[in-house]
């Protein structure tokens, strides 16, 4: 690998990193419900484009400067946010990139019909992850005796339809994005 290939390699996932940043302040308002953000399809973006490593590195970093205190999550930043029942998620994100960067690389997944399904298998290891988070710090931490069920509702109307879609259109900006970046060398 040229040094000129390795540094392109840095600068995506740099600027995936940035791009779940920004995400989290793309938020979409939702009457009677909370808000909705885009970070989950820049997620995806990054597993599908810069593969399993670099996907994961780029959320990596995103995690490290939100922890480290960087208000760059959707509510904020720094070390407390750990207990935020919403963290889980964060962490779901870490792993989907892996995931989707893995399963793609081991297909060979560069179709919207190949990759909708990989987008999709990510989104329910998100929502795994980030229920199982959010029941634990509830009931354990935070003293909050919460069901299962009423977690799992927790997602709905919003959230999983919501990432629904942005699987979907994660899967259709791949394929465009993928053939972009590799006309001009950048993949």
């Amino acid at each position: 690998m040229t040094t000129s290939s390795r540094t392109h390699r840095i600068v995506l996932c740099g600027l995936f990193t940035a791009l779940i940043a920004i995400g989290a302040f793309l938020q979409i308002p939702v009457p009677y419900l909370d808000y909705f953000t885009l970070q989950f399809l820049f997620v995806v973006l990054a597993g599908m484009l810069l593969g399993a490593r670099r996907g994961a590195a780029a959320v990596s970093a995103y995690l490290v400067l939100g922890l480290a205190g960087l208000p760059i999550f959707a509510a904020g930043g720094g070390l407390q946010y750990v207990l935020r029942p919403s963290f889980g998620y964060l962490l779901g994100f870490l792993v989907t990139a892996w995931l989707v960067g893995l399963l793609c690389a081991r297909t060979g997944a560069t179709r919207f019909a190949q990759l909708l399904p990989i987008a999709l298998a990510g989104m329910v290891v998100t929502y795994i992850i980030g229920f199982a988070y959010k029941y634990v710090i509830l009931n354990a931490y935070l003293g909050q005796p919460t069901p299962l069920g009423v977690v799992l509702l927790s997602a709905f109307p919003l959230d999983l339809p919501g990432d629904t879609v942005l699987c979907i259109l994660a899967s259709g900006l791949a394929v465009r994005l993928r053939a972009a970046l590799h006309r001009e060398g950048l993949l």
